[in-house]
């Protein structure tokens, strides 16, 4: 049997309860430990001052059983035990609580009489433990007899114990009150947790335009809700997105399918002869094909917007834009539409070299399209704060920027007579814009300079970054290898001789290779731009009007 897991509240209880516990342990150790050493110190100062009673009635000379008359009136019973000893430990007098018995007087003491110090011996007299201090009397500096009082512990064990008992009660009590009271206090706290989490398990596939009450009181738990709306209202957008698409790839699929059938009737309805036949398969292969790219456009879109399945790797744009730039020429020369590259600069992307074309190449098939004869479609790239931005520009009608959101919807057209006469579904730029969200980039669309549409992609340069990573290095390396040639002559901090030649040594080198490090960049980057130019220039020779 599964053991349910503790509720919230309660662990929040337990682990309140346990903490508190330990402290109040502390605490009443502590205390217990205060209180012990405080009253020996009471104990201790108390048997001190009545020594010093006994001390000064003998050093006056007067009678002893009238100082213990004294002290039997002026303090409790339990302090009337003392002794008067003679240097060499022999018994003098006595007081009567102590009834032939002797206060033991131990090496230590008997040291510490001699060197004129008062010592403090805890004994066991009779089954009691008996404090007793011992303190010298001098006459002129020679030690001539020893005072000795006691006084039994047992009060001071009694104290200690009764504040034990009551600690004893009130921590479990304490604790026990605390409890309860923190669990009602976490209860009141996670009661609007609850609430949420009855809230959400209301709110179905049927009923996402629900939401979570946010309090209003701008603590934690709205911050909670106002997240969880927030993820409601993604998720209902979503849902929404699915709905409409589903419902337009129906209604895409319903269009090719009623054709085809329609025609298969026809063929069939009676006799006709091969030549009516083979225009009717014809007719019906072609709904087929219409079918066929459809499926395969659902499936890519499909794959695109869950990612890309293939390990990212270095693509470099240049190629990628020439080899766009070729087949869209093919498909423009149909139309009399020029296909042809303008300025791309060198950058590196990762992601699906396949992929990437694809958006590309959807990008400028759409521009064919919607380009007039004799117009052109211009490919260009550029690197712009670390980012690669790839754009294709037509001479078209352009797009309203009303519209310029909807466009990557899949299934939209904003003239849908003239997308069912190219034979579109509609997919093109939804296709496009899923591979490039997928490789962590933007799909945005605008107005060119004569008017048309400009399609920008902007992708993550691979290599941008980086490349300014080595020249910041390179420079800082050199300007920290002339800091170490100059800051000792400056600073005037090394006399001239071989430390300090070691350190020019040091110096120059680190600068010739911070230089190093940023020529090898700019080299690289002057060695591309030509054969880039040219590559660039022969294409356009060779795809012009």
């Amino acid at each position: 049997m599964t053991r349910r897991p503790l509720s919230i509240h309660t662990r929040l209880t337990l682990w309140y309860a346990g903490a508190l516990l330990a402290i109040l342990i502390v605490i009443s150790g502590l205390s217990y430990s205060l209180l012990a050493w405080s009253l020996a110190q009471d104990v201790d100062r108390s048997l001190l001052t009545v020594a010093e009673v006994v001390r000064d009635a003998s050093r006056s000379g007067e009678r002893l059983d009238v100082a213990e008359q004294w002290l039997r009136e002026f303090l409790d019973p339990e302090h009337q035990l003392f002794q008067l000893l003679d240097p060499d430990g022999t018994l003098r007098l006595r007081s009567r609580r102590l009834r032939g018995d002797t206060l033991p007087l131990s090496s230590a003491a008997r040291q510490s009489v001699i060197e004129g110090r008062p010592a403090f011996d805890t004994v066991v007299l009779h089954d009691r433990r008996v404090r007793v201090v011992t303190l010298p009397v001098r006459r002129d500096g020679r030690l001539v007899e020893v005072v000795q009082v006691g006084v039994p512990l047992r009060p001071t064990e009694r104290t200690l114990e009764r504040w034990a008992e009551a600690l004893a009660v009130l921590v479990p009590l304490g604790v026990g009150l605390a409890a309860a009271g923190g669990r009602l206090m976490a209860r009141a706290a996670l009661k609007p947790v609850d609430d949420m989490s009855q809230a959400a398990r209301r709110i179905d596939a049927e009923a996402l335009a629900r939401r979570i009450r946010v309090r209003g009181t701008g603590d934690e738990l709205d911050r909670l809700a106002e997240t969880l709306n927030g993820m409601l209202a993604r998720l209902e957008n979503t849902f929404g997105e699915m709905r409409r698409f589903s419902a337009d790839a129906a209604h895409e699929l319903r269009t090719p399918l009623t054709a085809l059938k329609g025609t298969l009737e026809v063929a069939l309805r009676s006799d006709r002869s091969v030549a009516e036949y083979q225009e009717a398969l014809t007719s019906a292969l072609e709904e087929v094909d219409r079918l066929v790219r459809l499926a395969e456009d659902l499936l890519l879109m499909s794959r695109a917007t869950a990612g890309p399945e293939a390990p990212r790797a270095r693509v470099d744009v240049e190629p990628l834009v020439l080899d766009v730039a070729e087949v869209g020429a093919r498909l423009g020369k149909e139309r009399a539409v020029a296909v042809r590259v303008g300025p791309v600069a060198p950058a590196v992307v990762l992601g699906d070299a396949g992929a990437l074309r694809r958006a590309l190449l959807n990008l400028v098939e759409n521009g064919v399209k919607y380009t007039p004869a004799g117009g052109r479609v211009e490919l260009t790239a550029a690197v712009t704060d670390g980012d690669v931005l790839m754009a294709v520009e037509d001479t078209g009608p352009g797009i309203d920027p009303a519209d310029a959101a909807r466009i990557f919807e899949p299934f939209v057209r904003l003239d849908a007579a003239r997308a069912r006469e190219t034979g579109g579904a509609g997919l093109g730029l939804a296709i496009a814009r899923s591979i490039v969200v997928a490789h962590r980039g933007t799909l945005a669309v605008g107005a060119g300079a004569t008017g048309g549409a400009r399609f920008t992609i902007r992708l993550p340069h691979a290599c941008g970054r980086l490349a300014q990573m080595q020249t910041a290095l390179g420079v800082f390396t050199a300007l920290a290898g002339v800091a170490i040639v100059v800051a000792p002559w400056a600073l005037a901090l090394v006399p001239a001789g071989p430390v300090t030649v070691a350190l020019e040594t040091v110096g120059v080198t680190v600068a010739l290779l911070g230089l190093a490090l940023s020529h090898r960049v700019f080299r690289d980057r002057r060695t591309r731009e030509p054969h880039r130019r040219a590559h660039a220039g022969e294409h356009r020779a060779g795809r012009g009007r």
